[in-house]
């Protein structure tokens, strides 16, 4: 796939809750090995886009797009399967605080595959060192920082090497050295991996220092009001 070809497309997209409209007739590509940034002021339904992106909320109107697919008109089987490729990062990380980190980034691959556990034990292990957690196997979410919480989030999320990976907020509550060392990660990830990441996220810093493609939400207007290059939008 040409890093310009389309991922995802989003057509005239509306997205309410009963006869509440939070945003109307979005439309946007998701391009290839995109740093997608969808931003927008607090409450805009950032989050709620990327709720309507991997299959949580039906949207009202629109569709979604992945390739030539509709995720909104495939049945459930076919949902899951284009769902797949994905991975998902949650605003608060949404570790599971009885397992260690290597039972959390090992947890989709006993749902998903037929591996072994001795090598899914090691590929556990592969990708908490992808992310800088090497030795920190047997720690429980508890006994490590916020920041290193959420690199073990992502070391779960790449557990199943995901064509796309959906990012919620992934630098909230973190101090600005930390987000700027996720942000540099999310870059070595996107280039080592060849994903395609779409972020939700409000930190300027992180928007124009990662980001080549975007859509502003606006709260107002309850609709995108710019699109394109963060950079070139400034």
């Amino acid at each position: 796939m040409s890093k310009q070809e389309a991922v995802i497309r989003v057509d005239g997209l509306t997205m309410a809750y009963g006869r509440y409209v939070v945003q109307r007739d979005l439309t946007f590509a998701v391009n290839c090995r995109d740093i997608f940034i969808i931003m927008g002021g607090s409450g805009c339904g950032k989050s709620t886009l990327l709720r309507h992106m991997i299959g949580f909320n039906a949207p009202a109107a629109g569709t979604v797009r992945y390739g030539e697919e509709s995720l909104w008109e495939a049945s459930a089987a076919d949902q899951q399967r284009i769902l797949a490729r994905t991975g998902v990062l949650f605003q608060k990380g949404a570790l599971w605080s009885s397992m260690t980190l290597a039972e959390n980034v090992a947890f989709p691959l006993q749902e998903r595959t037929t591996l072994p556990p001795r090598e899914i034990a090691r590929i556990a292990s592969l990708k908490l060192a992808l992310v800088g957690l090497a030795g920190f196997e047997a720690y429980y979410p508890a006994e490590i920082s916020g920041g290193m919480q959420k690199r073990a989030a992502l070391a779960r999320a790449i557990a199943l090497d995901p064509e796309i990976l959906f990012f919620d907020e992934p630098s909230a509550g973190l101090d600005p050295i930390t987000s700027r060392l996720l942000d540099d990660l999310i870059l070595e990830l996107r280039d080592s991996l060849g994903a395609t990441i779409v972020i939700v996220t409000h930190e300027i810093a992180s928007i124009f220092a990662i980001g080549n493609n975007s859509v502003f939400l606006d709260a107002e207007s309850k609709t995108m009001i710019a699109g394109g290059d963060p950079n070139h939008l400034l």
